[in-house]
Formats: C-alpha cells, structure tokens, sequence
C-alpha cells in the first residue's frame, strides 16, 4: 500500500488565507443578520404590547364609566322604587338612567331589569328579549359589581358580544332589579378603533378562548380555534399565522383576551430575499477571497519554490546556484543567507578538495619516511652481528635495544599492553646504563592482573627520562622505581627516584599548564597532553615530592582499559 501523499506547502497555504479571510467574514455576517433580526422582532413586539396598552386603558376606562353609572343608579330611590313597586313615574325614572349613564351610552347600552328578569328601562330602543332568565346565564352571576358574560356566537348580529350585569338592591338589602350592559359589534369597534396603534388585527376572546369581537370580522371564525388549539397544545402562536406573530394580554374585568395580530418583522418571502441577498454576497465574497488568496499564496510561495529548486540544486552537488532575494523582507533575507551557506559550502568543498591533496600527499611523504627507519633498523641488526663478530657486546646489546625501541615507535598501534610498554621501557634502561656508565638502579614492580591493561604508547619513556636528565643528573648512583595499582577503576603508574626532588612551583597537578612555562620538562608535558586528550579531564599527571625529601614522584592516572575492549 503506498504512501500518502504529502500536502503541498501552497495548498495549505492557500487553505490557511481562504479560512481566515472567510470565516471571520461569515461568522460576523450571521452574527449582524441575527442580531439585526431580533432587534427589530423585538421593537416589534415592544411596539405590539404598548398598541394592546392602549387597548386595555380603552376598556378600563368603559368599565369605569359603567361602575360610576352603577354606583349612581344604587344610590337613586327613583330608580329602586320604579324597579321595586312600579309607582314613579317613566319620565323621572328615564331622567335618572340618562343621567347616571352620562358619558358612557356611546360605548354600550343601558338596561333595567326587575327582580323577575322584566325588562323595564333601556337607553335606547324596546331589546328583542324582553325578558330574561335569572336562574341561568348573566343575571344568575350578578352580584354587586358588574360581572361580564361573552357571547358564544359571535356571528348574530342581533345579539350582544359582550353583555355585563350587576344587581341593584332596596334600602333594606334586598335585590330589587338588575342593571344590564350590552356591548355590540358597532360598540366595541367604536371603543378600541385607534387605541392599538392601528397596526394589525385585534381579537377578543372568551375566558375560554372563544372568538367575541375581531376587526376583520372574517378572522373570527377562522383563526380563533386555531389560536385556542395551539393554546391547548402548549405550541406557540406564532406558529399558527405564520407570517404573523401574537401578543396577548388580559383583562381582568371583563375577563377578556386581548390579542394582537401584526405581521412579523420578516416574513417568508423577505427573509427569502434577505437569504438570497446574503447568499449572494457570501458568493461574491468567496470569489473575492479565492482570488486574493491565490495572490497572496502564489507572491508568497515563489520566493519559497525558488528557493527549494535552488536547494534540490545543492542536493546534486551544484554550488552555482543563486536565488534572487526579491523584496527586502524575511523572505528576502533567508534567501540571502542561502546564497552565503552556498558561496560558504562552496569555498569549504574547495578547501576540502584540497585538504585531501595536501592528506594524499602527506601519506605519500610519510610511506616514504617509513623507508628511512625500516634502513636504520636493518642497518641497527648489521651493526648487532658485526659487534657480536668482533666480540664488542656492548655495542650489540645497543644495537638490539635501539631497534626493538625503533619498532615500537613506528608501530601503528596507539595502545599497547602495560607488560609491552614497561619492556620497551627496560630495553631503554639497559641502553642507559651503558651510555652514563654509572650504577642505576631500575626496578618495575606491575602485579599480574594489570599487565594486560592498556595505556597509551610510550608515556613511560619520557617519565623515566625526566627522571634521569633532572633527577639524576651529576649524581654517581641512584635508583628508579616504576610501580602501578589500581584505585576505583583508575590506573596509577608511578615514577619514584632518589634524586634532588622537584622545586616547589612544579608541585601538584600538571594540567593545563603552558608549555612555555613546561621548558626543560618537554616530556612531562608531552604525557600529561597525551592523556588529557585520550581521556579527559581528571586523568593526566600529579607531581611531588617523596616525604622523606629525597626524591622525585610523579603519578600518571588514567581509566583501567583491557586489551580484549575497545580503548577510549
């Protein structure tokens, strides 16, 4: 199964440019059309409630006209005699009902019943019913305030929408008659036209959500019981008109709904509109975006394409590429550094072409120097055979002891057993003895299981050396001891002599001294050098004095390394 494969750098690019160019954008315009959507609802509605303000003041106002013409009409004897005794006179009677009516006979007519429900009195003509029931309907309810009883056929126009009634008692408490008061479809039109902003439909319904009045009286019988169902539903009734929205108040006097139908602020086909108009424009704005976004993803990639091709250059070795930095910005200053990683990659290739002459031919020089030392070893032996010919066994032991040294030193090892190097080091002694012709005494002490460690080649030699040249000197016998012990995985070798001893200025570590402060002592330094490198600081050499004052000691510390593990 292969590989997926890789985005490229300018599709992400121009991903990442359309994202944050269109979302910001999108989300705003949701965020504006919605909040413009709700503001306006909500004005709306605002607007909805202070129109059914003006309603309700409308029919509190008419129910204070009735109260008052109640309240007056209890307080008359005229009127309580006439309902109670039938002895006043009509013209009185009628003087009084105009009276206390006065200001409210344009909202709702005024009727006087008797005790038996006889219609008596009226403020304008003789009713079709001239008598009412009083063990049902209004006047079985009345009591002494007005009580309101709607219509269940709001479509008779000869019968009242809303009919209201209170009894009217005698001196002594006892119900004389009843005050009727009927309000038309012509009254309640006259009462509430203009009192709700003039915006919209108004509709009054029954406690029980039954349709009473509506000013489009073709509303009545189609939208109440829808309203009254989705009422009983516990739906909203905004639902129910759908380009319309709903408000609805109370009366308690009256115990009417009163509600308020207006259009909504955005109906189906403006919010259409509007949702086209934004489509629209959203279209227009990804247009613009994807276009933008090409431009800038492609001024921004070029400089990166030149830059990859360039790369893919080096990759194959060209080193004479170039890259045009372009605009003096970011872009334009990695460009630069590229064009000076390449002329800088150029000129080490250069260097490196040439260090490897300078490395072939010094590999040359160094085979042909191998030649010399391999003559004098060979010349070395020749002189052996000849002294042992001759019968001079000084000169041969000279000889065996040079040439073995020679060897060792032209050797490619850079590490070699102890039980090697402290052999090449008696080889050494043994020339020494004949050379000065004085009595030295020289003594290794290494235990057996440290003679297979290893130790970098010749680092004896020049301690045994110092030793001899600066210890030593002038004197007619002395002695040298080389001895080693390991201490917590470290390897201790030291050189102890009888000698003059060091001055004090030398004593202590030798590290990271100057070799020209090291003049005279060249060897020493040479060693502590040659450990530092192999190993680290807290190896190298230690330099002191034996205690009794006689002597020199100098200690070469380094990591206990086998001869069957790969040294450092």
């Amino acid at each position: 199964m292969s590989a997926p494969r890789p985005k490229s750098f300018r599709s992400r690019l121009f991903a990442a440019f359309l994202a944050v160019s269109l979302i910001p954008l999108v989300i705003c315009s949701a965020m504006l059309l919605q909040i413009f959507r709700l503001r306006l609802t909500d004005q709306a509605q605002t607007q909805a409630r202070e129109g059914l303000q003006g309603a309700l003041e409308a029919l509190d106002t008419a129910c204070q006209g009735f109260d008052r013409a109640l309240e007056q009409l209890e307080g008359n004897s005229v009127v309580i005699r006439a309902l109670e005794e039938g002895q006043e006179e009509d013209t009185l009677v009628y003087a009084c009902l105009f009276a206390a009516t006065e200001g409210v006979r344009e909202s709702a007519r005024f009727d006087l019943y008797d005790g038996e429900g006889r219609w008596c009195y009226s403020t304008q003509s003789t009713p079709p019913q001239r008598q009412m029931s009083t063990r049902w309907g209004v006047l079985q309810r009345a009591g002494d305030e007005l009580v309101f009883s709607a219509t269940l056929d709001p479509a008779d126009s000869t019968a009242p929408l809303l009919q209201g009634a209170a009894a009217l008692n005698g001196p002594h408490g006892e119900q004389v008659g009843y005050l009727v008061v009927s309000l038309y479809q012509e009254d309640l039109r006259q009462l509430l036209e203009n009192k709700y902003g003039g915006q919209g439909n108004l509709m009054l319904l029954s406690a029980y959500w039954r349709p009473v009045y509506c000013a489009q009286p073709s509303l009545t019988v189609s939208l109440a019981p829808l309203l009254r169902e989705r009422l009983l539903s516990g739906e909203s009734l905004d639902g129910a008109g759908g380009d319309y929205f709903y408000t609805v108040e109370h009366h308690p006097a009256t115990g009417l709904y009163l509600v308020l139908q207006r259009p909504q602020v955005f109906t189906r086909d403006t919010m259409s509109l509007l949702y086209t108009v934004s489509l629209s424009c959203a279209l227009i704005c990804v247009g613009l975006s994807v276009l933008l976004s090409l431009k800038l993803s492609r001024q921004m990639f070029r400089p990166i394409q030149r830059l990859h091709a360039a790369i893919g250059e080096v990759v194959h070795n060209n080193l004479d590429v170039y890259v045009s930095p372009g605009e003096n910005d970011e872009l334009g200053e990695l460009a630069q550094r590229f064009n000076g990683m390449v002329v800088a990659l150029k000129r080490n290739q250069e260097e490196l072409v040439e260090n490897e002459k300078e490395l072939n031919q010094a590999q040359i020089r160094m085979l042909q120097a191998q030649l010399n030392p391999h003559f004098l070893c060979n010349t070395l032996d020749t002189m052996k055979w000849i002294s042992k010919i001759n019968k001079v066994p000084q000169v041969a032991l000279m000889s065996t002891n040079l040439a073995d040294i020679l060897r060792f030193c032209i050797s490619p090892e850079e590490f070699v057993p102890l039980r090697r190097e402290t052999e090449i080091l008696r080889r050494y002694m043994e020339i020494q003895k004949i050379r000065l012709s004085g009595e030295i005494t020289f003594q290794v002490e290494v235990p057996e299981e440290l003679e297979d460690c290893l130790v970098p080649k010749m680092i004896l030699q020049p301690l045994v050396e110092n030793a001899i040249l600066h210890g030593l000197d002038g004197l007619d016998r002395g002695s040298i001891r080389v001895t080693a012990r390991e201490e917590a995985g470290v390897l201790r070798i030291i050189v102890e002599d009888d000698g003059r001893g060091l001055p004090e200025t030398m004593l202590g570590a030798y590290a990271g001294r100057d070799r020209a402060l090291s003049r005279g002592h060249l060897g020493l330094y040479n060693v502590d050098t040659i450990l530092l490198k192999y190993y680290g600081a807290g190896y190298g050499l230690y330099l002191d004095n034996r205690p009794d004052g006689t002597g020199a000691v100098v200690t070469a510390t380094l990591p206990i390394r086998r001869e069957e593990e790969t040294p450092c």
